[in-house]
């Protein structure tokens, strides 16, 4: 592959963001600073910070979405700063790690700044008060990268520890910990909102499922060690660009690799980035180069190609670029393909091998499609035969040519066969069911008797008459339980059409109850869904329907009878009422009080927080998230207490009381850190306090001051 544009710097760039379609940011290793125009390339503006950072693997800097803020490890990687991008002024610093800090980044919706560090702790602040605002799960080894979901709800970082902790920012809480890699994780990014993609130092690469936190796929054929990562054209290709100046491509529906050197630069790839308005790649190197590449150029000459039937030369525009089979246009080459070959087999379904043949003059000279038609005309080779056996009502030998050749079970003539063997079997059935007629199932059966498939039915039906019998009484008599427990027991019945006339069914009450439940009849439809009960493969659903149809009609009397505690509580075990326009109100109103409460713990203003959350305080299912907004009142206020040189005795009662409320976290641990550098000879020992937990916290442990 070519790039369409490239430009070279002074510095390798280890940095880039698109920030709209006529701006690029760009940051090099000399953290120059770069708006570049889009077109030209040239800078509209620049700063320089003058701190070196080789490590270009490694995320040493990072901006907020519209690049008002960015963070910055410091050349010493001891410190990482956080700064207002138009003053260039310092807003906070983060000096609180044991060791050197890893890497550095900003959420997508630019609420924290995140400093990971070698001692395994990852500190977030938040950028408004430019406080610590949290921390997330540590790892037991230095954390080696930090990642976020398009949507800013879900943080992952990785570990020395061969571990990916999970933090959830929409709810404050801790996921999973994601546990499968035999070495040191290396590298993480998220795919979209539910899978995440990570990489360990044995080039061993995983995708994820966060939601259930299982593995969905192991990738192949990572040769080198990966240096940048970026999803592309949306969210269908996975880019990773290499320390040797590879840049592989992976398909994320199938998990394939496209192309294990899609581009070989000579020098090691720095940062890759995707501009989606233009499904351009964009890739910067070490040699100081900054390279945009069309991710399907060459389309326009696939096109013409088509057009002109010059179908043999297909392969070597897809050998310049694999991604090209993902065009419109070699799909409309595939869809050309299918329809030849769907015509061939009606000319060869009707003994017209020459001009079957003909069809596919245009596409001899490619190799793939020849090996087909080739075996086509070779599954064909005896439907002369087929069709005789059939015409001398051999049905025994024309069963077997079919098991030969798969292909003739899309034959018309195959289908009639099929049509008529139900029907005899269908007769047959009925006239065993009738003793002084069964004489007569024997004659219409007889012609089958050869055929092996056939003949174990017919078998079964002989054998097993009075049990069919029992079955169709059951659901004669409507008794569908007892009727599905016969068939648990006789798998054969599967096979009959009574069973399959049980299970359209079945698929009719469920859509006519879905159909009633849509136009607001839920009444008529729970008397639907209480006899889908007696339906094993409803069974579930139905009975988590049910349970939601009479959540809602208490939901809608906890509304009308103002009884918002009980509303909520409902809300939140049925997790649908929060789409209905009752229950968006009430999540809006939660989540917005849930924020500005948060906004208060910041200051450490309980009273307001409580005042904010008086009507939410005794619903069960928020206790966990009230619970968390105090608990950052109360590490605030311990922080504001060693700032105001508060006296030991009250910092040391705020401490026990904080364990006693919430046990030992990693939030009181990193604040008993800073407590011991400034009361050396203080004797409280954190582990020896009587511990609480946030699970078993209640509205009675709130407290004006954690210091009293």
């Amino acid at each position: 592959m070519k790039p369409i544009k490239k430009s070279n710097f002074s510095e390798a760039i280890i940095y880039i963001q698109i920030l709209d379609t006529n701006v690029i940011l760009t940051v090099d290793t000399f953290t120059t600073v770069r708006y570049l125009q889009r077109e030209s390339l040239l800078p509209v503006d620049e700063f320089k910070m003058g701190i070196a950072h080789s490590r270009y693997g490694s995320k040493a800097i990072s901006f907020s979405f519209d690049s008002k803020y960015f963070a910055l490890i410091d050349k010493e990687n001891k410190v990482s700063m956080l700064y207002e991008t138009k003053s260039k002024r310092v807003l906070t610093t983060v000096e609180r790690h044991q060791g050197e800090v890893s890497c550095v980044a900003i959420d997508p919706k630019g609420r924290y700044m995140f400093s990971c560090g070698d001692d395994g702790v990852t500190y977030a602040i938040d950028i408004d008060s430019a406080q610590l605002s949290f921390t997330l799960p540590a790892h037991k080894d230095f954390v080696t990268d930090i990642a976020f979901s398009e949507d800013g709800k879900w943080v992952a970082t990785s570990g020395y520890d061969k571990n990916i902790s999970l933090y959830n920012l929409a709810m404050m809480a801790t996921g999973a910990k994601l546990k499968a890699h035999s070495a040191p994780v290396m590298r993480v990014e998220f795919l979209d909102k539910e899978r995440l993609f990570s990489l360990d130092k044995k080039n061993s690469a995983i995708i994820w499922n966060i939601n259930s936190s299982s593995v969905i796929a192991r990738l192949k054929g990572i040769h080198d060690e990966v240096t940048s990562i970026t999803v592309g054209h949306e969210r269908k290709f996975l880019f990773l660009g290499t320390k040797l100046g590879y840049v592989f491509v992976y398909d994320l529906v199938d998990y394939e690799q496209i192309s294990k050197k899609y581009i070989k630069l000579e020098d090691s790839i720095t940062y890759l980035n995707f501009d989606e308005t233009r499904n351009e790649l964009i890739v910067a190197s070490a040699n100081k180069e900054l390279l945009f590449y069309d991710i399907f150029k060459g389309e326009e000459h696939l096109r013409k190609l088509l057009k002109q039937k010059e179908y043999a030369l297909l392969s070597d525009a897809l050998q310049k670029n694999p991604l090209l089979i993902y065009t419109n246009s070699y799909k409309t080459f595939e869809l050309l393909w299918e329809k030849t070959m769907q015509r061939a087999k009606l000319l060869l379904q009707n003994c017209e091998k020459d001009k079957a043949i003909k069809l596919f003059d245009n596409f001899m000279d490619i190799a793939s499609k020849k090996q087909q038609m080739q075996k086509l005309i070779l599954e064909y080779a005896e439907y002369d035969k087929f069709l005789g056996f059939l015409k001398a009502k051999k049905l025994a030998l024309a069963y077997g040519l079919v098991n030969l050749h798969p292909l003739y079970k899309e034959t018309k003539v195959y289908m009639a066969m099929e049509v008529q063997w139900e029907k005899d079997f269908e007769l047959a059935r009925k006239y065993l069911l009738d003793q002084k007629l069964s004489h007569k199932a024997d004659e219409i059966l007889a012609p089958y008797r050869g055929i092996s498939e056939k003949t174990v039915l017919i078998a079964k039906l002989t054998q097993n008459i009075q049990i069919y019998k029992r079955f169709i009484e059951a659901i004669k008599h409507r008794e569908f339980k007892f009727a599905f427990e016969i068939v648990k027991q006789n798998s054969f019945l599967k096979e009959y059409p009574e069973y399959k006339a049980l299970i359209n069914y079945s698929d009719s009450l469920y859509m006519k109850a879905q159909v009633m439940l849509t136009n607001g009849e839920s009444n008529s439809a729970l008397k639907i869904l209480r006899i889908l009960l007696d339906f094993e493969d409803f069974k579930d659903e139905a009975q988590e329907i049910i349970a939601e149809i009479e959540a809602k009609h208490k939901f809608f009397s906890a509304i009308k009878e103002e009884n918002s505690n009980l509303a909520y509580t409902i809300m939140d075990e049925f997790n649908s009422l929060k789409e209905i326009p009752e229950g968006k109100k009430l999540q809006a109103l939660w989540e917005s009080d849930l924020e500005k409460a948060q906004n208060f713990a910041l200051f450490a203003d309980v009273e307001s927080a409580k005042r904010v959350l008086a009507n939410y305080i005794t619903i069960k299912s928020k206790s966990m998230e009230i619970a968390k907004v105090f608990s950052k009142s109360y590490i605030v206020q311990l922080y504001r207490a060693l700032e105001e040189n508060r006296d030991q005795k009250s910092v040391e009662t705020g401490i026990k009381n904080y364990i006693l409320y919430y046990g030992s976290t990693e939030r009181i641990e990193s604040f008993f850190e800073d407590f011991k550098t400034k009361f050396p000879d203080s004797k409280i020992n954190i582990k020896s306090q009587k511990q609480g937990s946030i699970e078993s916290w209640r509205p009675s442990m709130i407290v004006n001051s954690i210091l009293e």
